[in-house]
């Protein structure tokens, strides 16, 4: 899921829907709620429909494909909005060595407001240098 993370990150986000996912780089509103958080139904949408398939046309790999995107789903949520971003209050006091890696190649991440040159790592291929 990393390269799907990747991709959707560089063409979806900050590609044709960028109008949903800039006031995630810029915080120029006052509600707890942002546009970006609408991406949860680029995930969820695709999941329902293939538990559909599985349960309605028998089609066995909707399941695991279902189960798979709804994983990787809450897997970003734990890390990006939980433990990243910190919009609850929990995760907020691990502070180990890959902890502060990851938190910082986001910060640079959002560093640029801006739709073009988004770049983004995944978890698991940040650069050896954010881990100073």
């Amino acid at each position: 899921m990393e390269f799907v993370a990747w991709f959707s990150h560089k063409y979806i986000m900050h590609g044709f829907l960028w109008s949903w996912h800039k006031d995630h780089h810029k915080k120029d509103h006052d509600s707890w709620f942002e546009k970006n958080d609408l991406f949860f139904l680029v995930y969820a949408i695709p999941s329902v429909l293939f538990v559909v398939l599985w349960g309605e046309f028998l089609f066995w790999p909707g399941l695991p494909i279902a189960i798979g995107i709804f994983c990787y789903g809450f897997t970003y949520f734990i890390v990006h909005d939980i433990f990243i971003h910190r919009r609850f209050k929990i995760f907020r006091n691990i502070n180990n060595k890959y902890a502060k890696g990851i938190r910082r190649a986001h910060k640079i991440h959002h560093k640029n407001i801006n739709k073009e040159d988004g770049e983004c790592f995944g978890m698991l291929f940040v650069p050896k240098k954010y881990f100073k």
